[in-house]
């Protein structure tokens, strides 16, 4: 109850000077909504090469604000921060920008009645969907009726949501309650990275400079999402001491947890030279992919990269009952992953000594969830928004 009204009371501000600055009149001007960052940046960055003369602000929760202080052409300001001044301005700029990007949930929008001109593009943060999130998330039973409804609106100020395939699109649907019209099928803007191949040599030429183990032993990336219960307090199920023992001299594991988790135990100083925590800001996941010789992970929608790089993938679901009846998870995830199932560290443990890989499965999942993912995702994109023409606007609707 108390939150409820907590959240109506901020949202009755935000409306108040949100309908106060939609007086002014709209500007060129294009404003990102950042919670994690990278297709943000890669949006950016390819405004900028078709030379897309929008303003461009980058409104940034957290650390996200970190992927965009080298850019000196934008307006750079920390979102739903304790600066008033910057809240201001913020509100501000949502309201007189043609174009709006976001990234995730954010319930301000459901009192954003943007002009007509005005369109909201959901970049979202994942390239496919294990965990069930939206209307379909579980816990949605617990809310009330007006968060639920809350929510819709929220929903509903998507005019567009950008999918790299239509398996995505149709959750996006049920999880939106939005229509096949409201589905952009460009590609997701961050798998450009694994088409680009001078820029993958630089990012493993800048990890094994700086970490000569990273080439000299085969890597295992540890990536697991979060549990709600482990936000403060991440709880370590792999068996590092037995890892270590049986994997012999010839391999390390890199960790790299969750952006929501905030506290963790220091894992590197009980097993120097053999695990790596990876899990800051400063390093880029898709980076830690191309060095990676192994992927561990449960729920985490990580996955649908990696299969870009025809890797190995052991999925540790040592939690997989708890977590479908809590969160839930998307009808046929146990039948088409594109790696084996495991419950303890014994059996990854086994699974990496055979070098066990089924390149069919990898094939197969890449090909369904990255269908429109094929190298041009921020060029269509940003087509999409500034250079369309019918033609462009029916393929990536369709």
């Amino acid at each position: 109850m108390v939150r409820e009204i907590a959240i109506s009371l901020y949202l009755f501000i935000f409306k108040c000077f949100f309908t106060l600055f939609n007086l002014f009149s709209l500007k060129d001007k294009t404003t990102f909504v950042v919670s994690f960052g990278d297709n943000s940046k890669y949006v950016y960055e390819e405004m900028r090469r078709q030379e897309a003369q929008d303003d461009v602000v980058f409104l940034c929760k957290g650390k996200s604000i970190t992927h965009f202080k080298g850019y000196k052409d934008v307006t750079l300001i920390a979102f739903e921060s304790t600066d008033i001044l910057g809240w201001f301005k913020s509100v501000y700029h949502l309201a007189t920008s043609k174009h709006i990007l976001v990234d995730n949930y954010f319930g301000f929008l459901a009192v954003t009645n943007f002009k007509e001109d005005v369109e909201c593009i959901q970049l979202w943060h994942a390239t496919g969907a294990i965990k069930k999130f939206g209307l379909q998330d579980l816990s949605i039973k617990d809310r009330s009726e007006k968060a639920v409804q809350r929510f819709l609106k929220v929903y509903h100020r998507f005019d567009k949501v950008v999918v790299g395939s239509d398996t995505m699109a149709r959750i996006f649907k049920e999880a939106f309650s939005l229509g096949d019209e409201n589905i952009l099928r460009t590609g997701i803007p961050r798998t450009d990275f694994f088409y680009d191949e001078p820029q993958k040599q630089r990012a493993v030429q800048t990890l094994t400079n700086e970490n000569k183990l990273l080439q000299e032993k085969k890597v295992i990336l540890y990536a697991p999402t979060y549990r709600d219960n482990e936000l403060t307090q991440f709880n370590l199920q792999l068996n590092l001491e037995k890892m270590k023992n049986e994997l012999g001299e010839g391999y390390i594991v890199i960790l790299r947890l969750h952006p929501a988790i905030k506290v963790t135990e220091d894992y590197t100083r009980k097993y120097p030279d053999f695990l790596f925590d990876y899990s800051s800001e400063l390093y880029d996941i898709n980076d830690l992919l191309l060095i990676s010789d192994y992927l561990i992970t449960d729920y985490s929608s990580i996955s649908y990269e990696y299969c870009l790089l025809r890797k190995p993938m052991i999925f540790f679901t040592y939690d997989l009952e708890q977590y479908k009846s809590k969160r839930g998870i998307w009808e046929g995830f146990e039948e088409n992953l594109p790696g084996p199932m495991v419950m303890d560290t014994e059996s990854i443990i086994e699974l990496i000594k055979k070098d066990y890989v089924d390149y069919s499965l990898i094939d197969s999942y890449a090909e369904k969830w990255n269908k429109y993912s094929t190298g041009q995702s921020s060029s269509n994109l940003v087509h999409y928004m500034y250079g369309q023409s019918s033609d462009v606007n029916r393929k990536l609707g369709q």
